[in-house]
């Protein structure tokens, strides 16, 4: 039975859910760091909100860990490239708090605009400041929006129901998306020149980290007021501070801070900055949904199989997880054998997909075959990293499908090119579940991979067999199959051979050595 523990505070449901679907469950939530790097070896799932921060000590402590799930949407507490080298899938639920967040951002907008926290603190010391406090509208104003994804596009919608205009910066956003929206996408230059408002909604990244700065600022038009309910890391806050005082910037309301809990803030005493503590997903409906969506997505990854929100694997559902086991294993083995018999440097990789496996989620298998591809040639690849270590080794990974197969119901077709040569390896499903190869470059054959085989290329002519069956029998290996495939009679061919016994760098040495042997490898699976 997998072992989740959860350290962060969610709702009971969340322990319901895991038990349900036969997952066992652990509640501690108040491990300081040391003792959550003693016990985080014991389980097989971890669920967090934002207190928990999964480093890399507490990750490498974690030696069965194989997924975290973060109930909400940022993950800065969690490092995801050691995540990401161990194999430890790292989820989130984006959608759980969208409209919350969403919410909260224009409930910020209207505050600013009409400078209610200033108005309430007054009116409740007795004073009658009607004319003091001054706002504006926002009907017809600009809302400019960074980051238009699951958050940033429901504020779009509320937006517009509120008679404003919308642009947004979000290089990931189609021009398409854009107009089903009703928002005019534009640049970043041209946002900060034409909002009346600003609202900030993308994740924190290399590429958006200190997005609002002195010099961004500087273009935006006077009198412009800022929502964050992002990450506090987007704003440049000594900056945003600076335009404040010189009137630059009217206002801003920040729900998020660069350092974070914020008991203290060079904004903290300033009328025109509205402060909350964090509060974009803090609704009793949020909380819920968050903490449910986070227990089923680790329990259906744990006992299913299926990936969902995953950000650094791809996403299988625990409809296609099924089908995609029997694939699974002929992906690594395909690749595997790949690895195995490839002695150059690798410089591309094509995985072909034809019949009825081109109509699957093939991302995981391909990822499954860069696994078995690399895995003889350095350690420390899994199916999460595999991709990224073939990237940092400048290896061209492609992936085509075919709906029509010639000769099989199904196939995957895997090619590898090296500075010196190309091979290519294919398999199929016999039986509906039993993973065969089926060809190894021009040749056909026949053969299931079991864990110690001989991989053999010799020349076809009379005595090969014989002589090979001696020189196995004379050093004690038992030969439990034997596959044979060539392109022709006398021409080229290869030998498959399934043995019982290990066989040693003497035996395969004779073996390389014998009479029209061209080349002899030790396989295992």
């Amino acid at each position: 039975m997998p072992k989740v523990l959860i350290s962060d505070s969610l709702s009971p449901r969340a322990v319901e859910i895991f038990k349900e679907r036969g997952v066992e469950v652990d509640v501690n939530t108040k491990l300081k760091p040391d003792e959550l790097k003693a016990i985080i070896g014991n389980y097989d799932g971890l669920a967090i909100r934002s207190n928990t921060k999964v480093t890399k000590e507490i990750i490498a402590a974690a030696t069965n860990l194989k997924v975290v799930g973060r109930a909400g949407i940022g993950v800065d507490n969690v490092d995801i490239p050691a995540a990401t080298a161990r194999g430890i899938v790292v989820m989130n639920t984006p959608f759980g708090n969208s409209i919350t967040t969403a919410e909260h951002a224009i409930a910020l907008m209207f505050a600013l605009a009409r400078e209610l926290p200033a108005a309430n603190a007054s009116t409740h010391a007795g004073k009658w400041e009607k004319n003091r406090f001054m706002g504006v509208e926002v009907t017809g104003k600009t809302l400019g929006i960074i980051g238009c994804g699951n958050i940033g596009s429901i504020v779009a919608e509320r937006a517009l129901g509120l008679r404003m205009r919308v642009i947004a910066f979000d290089p990931f956003l189609s021009a398409e998306r854009a107009q089903q929206l009703g928002v005019e996408k534009v640049e970043l230059d041209t946002l900060l020149g034409r909002a009346d408002f600003i609202t900030l909604h993308t994740p924190l990244t290399d590429g958006t980290r200190n997005i609002l700065n002195a010099e961004s600022l500087r273009k935006c038009r006077k009198g412009v007021r800022i929502v964050n309910c992002a990450r506090g890391g987007l704003i440049v806050e000594e900056d945003l501070k600076a335009a404040l005082l010189s009137g630059h910037v009217a206002g801003a309301a920040l729900d998020v801070f660069a350092v974070e809990p914020a008991k203290t803030s060079i904004f903290f005493g300033m009328e025109q900055v509205i402060c909350t503590p964090h509060l974009g997903a803090s609704t009793t409906e949020a909380q819920e949904n968050v903490a449910l969506q986070v227990a089923e997505q680790i329990s259906d990854f744990l006992v299913t199989g299926a990936v969902v929100n995953a950000l650094n694997s791809p996403s299988v559902s625990a409809e296609d997880a099924p089908k995609l086991r029997p694939y699974m294993k002929l992906a690594e083995q395909l690749g595997s054998f790949a690895g195995q018999i490839t002695l150059a440097g690798i410089t591309a990789v094509t995985i072909e997909y034809e019949g009825q496996v081109a109509d699957l989620n093939t991302k995981p298998l391909t990822q499954l075959v860069l696994k078995g591809l690399l895995s003889p040639q350095m350690d420390s690849v899994n199916t999460v990293n595999a991709p990224i270590v073939a990237r940092e080794r400048n290896i061209g990974v492609s992936e085509t499908k075919r709906e029509r197969c010639n000769d099989y119901h199904t196939l995957i077709r895997v090619t590898v090119t090296t500075d010196q040569s190309t091979r290519t390896l294919a398999g199929s499903l016999f039986g509906g579940d039993k993973p065969r190869l089926v060809g190894i470059d021009d040749v056909s054959v026949e053969a299931e991979l079991s864990p110690q085989m001989l991989f053999i290329r010799n020349e076809d002519k009379p005595g090969f067999i014989g002589r090979l069956g001696a020189t196995l029998g004379d050093a004690g290996i038992n030969i439990a199959t034997f596959h044979l495939g060539r392109t022709a009679p006398g021409a080229n061919a290869v030998a498959l051979v399934s043995v019982d016994q290990a066989v040693d760098s003497s035996v395969l040495e004779k073996i390389h050595h014998a009479p029209g042997v061209v080349a002899a490898v030790a396989l295992t699976f």
